[in-house]
């Protein structure tokens, strides 16, 4: 295996991926834009330490990153070496894998999606399955117990230089606010080999759901069971509970878990909504989930912050590739009504933060009057006492800055991008045209 490893074709793949990546530098500083360089003048005497066992990798960089509701989730950031080692490994072990892994799973394998995940919960449900395990393991990725994962891969991989490579990875420290911590479980989140060790480990748990003839869909360490009846799903909820814990060694998050129906469900950010189509009963349709919208407006915040130190380009920039991303994941749910109200609220935005930019009264004047406000009216509303926030939703702004300026300078609603990327859900009375003044 160490060979298929060290072999230059591989090694070559995992520095390209490691450098698309992109990602933060570790402790040692290293960036992803000088690995190539660094690589090429120290590869033969890196290749010569791994196969004669002498390689040690650096400490992990721990960094928090907020994950919603005031919480953090803590990141572990090899150095960029570690990571393209670990991508050659990762790549080299996958066929022997992969070829085993269950059609159930979704998350991070080749041709393999969320939506397809997504996709496959919808069938589920539209077959009758419409009582749901829902289950949250708690801190998977700090609880994976390395022996047990070790002996998983000892199962396909016999390559002990490989084996050791991974474990001193497993067991490598992780550098906390400047204080070196021992870690003696748990895969590090933020390393490329992660995803790969996750699905390695709960493969465990998608023949254990085969064997016992279930409906499942997993990504990663988000998975649901589906049945018919909420007995069964007590039964196989409290079965699956006692496997976790028992021959995973994982906990389960009891306070997220539980059974659900299809529209009390949420699935990598799609919910599920009746659509109560005549003679026709349990047919759902795909929407989007409460947390999505607001992580949604949250970014959007953030890029309109009045403080924020960046030219109305720039914003109108940002904000199109935050847009675009999100309903491209989020293509072919219903969601027309919402997008409207978040189109409003944005545009608000961006007069506020225009109306901020004017600052003294005399600029907010002269603009006032570029844009075709007569002399009086002008003068008036740039001395009013109002709020920037008030002055946005009312006639000062919305009679001045609006759509169709907005448009011109490079603006476009999310209604707009919708259509473009939903044509065939885009049928009257959606398609009537937007008002110019808004």
């Amino acid at each position: 295996m160490i060979t298929q490893v060290t072999h230059p074709y591989n090694l070559q793949k995992a520095l390209r991926q490691v450098v698309v990546n992109k990602g933060s530098a570790g402790v040692d500083g290293l960036k992803t834009t000088q690995l190539a360089d660094y690589f090429r003048e120290h590869k033969f005497a890196l290749l010569e330490d791994i196969k004669n066992d002498r390689y040690l990798p650096q400490p992990i960089l721990g960094v928090d990153i907020p994950k919603g509701g005031g919480k953090f989730r803590l990141l572990g950031i090899p150095t960029v070496v570690d990571r393209l080692l670990q991508q050659a490994v990762s790549q080299a072990m996958m066929p022997r894998f992969e070829k085993d892994f269950s059609v159930n799973s979704f998350g991070f394998r080749p041709n393999k999606n969320a939506r397809q995940a997504v996709g496959k919960s919808l069938g589920n449900i539209h077959e009758g399955y419409n009582y749901i395990v829902d289950i949250d393991l708690k801190t998977f990725f700090d609880e994976v117990d390395h022996c047990l994962l070790l002996n998983l891969i000892y199962q396909k991989v016999k390559c002990p230089t490989t084996l050791r490579l991974i474990r001193k990875w497993l067991r490598v420290p992780i550098l906390i606010k400047g204080k070196l911590i021992k870690r003696r479980k748990g895969v590090p989140q933020g390393s490329p080999i992660s995803p790969f060790l996750s699905n390695i480990l709960l493969h465990e748990l998608d023949k254990e759901l085969t064997r016992k003839g279930l409906k499942f869909v997993r990504y990663a360490d988000d998975f649901s069971i589906y049945t018919k009846s909420k007995t069964q799903a007590k039964t196989v909820g409290n079965a699956i509970f006692l496997f976790l814990r028992d021959k995973l060694k994982l906990t389960i998050n009891l306070e997220k878990s539980g059974i659900r129906k299809p529209i009390q469900f949420t699935i990598l950010g799609f919910s599920f909504a009746s659509t109560y189509q005549k003679g026709v009963k349990g047919r759902y349709q795909l929407t989007v989930g409460d947390k999505a919208w607001a992580k949604l407006k949250q970014s959007l915040k953030e890029v309109t912050r009045k403080t924020a130190p960046k030219s109305f380009e720039e914003r109108i920039g940002k904000i199109n590739e935050i847009q675009r991303g999100w309903l491209n994941y989020f293509r072919g749910t219903s969601i027309q009504g919402k997008l409207r109200d978040i189109d409003g609220w944005l545009r608000n935005r961006l007069r506020y933060c225009i109306w901020t930019d004017w600052k003294k009264p005399e600029r907010k004047r002269k603009n006032l009057m570029r844009l075709g406000i007569d002399k009086d009216h002008a003068y008036a509303w740039s001395r009013t006492r109002k709020g920037g926030w008030r002055i946005a939703q009312s006639p000062i702004l919305t009679t001045t800055i609006t759509l169709l300026r907005l448009k011109k300078k490079g603006y476009q609603s999310m209604l707009e991008i919708y259509m473009e990327l939903n044509p065939s859900l885009c049928e009257p009375p959606y398609t009537r045209p937007v008002r110019t003044v808004v």
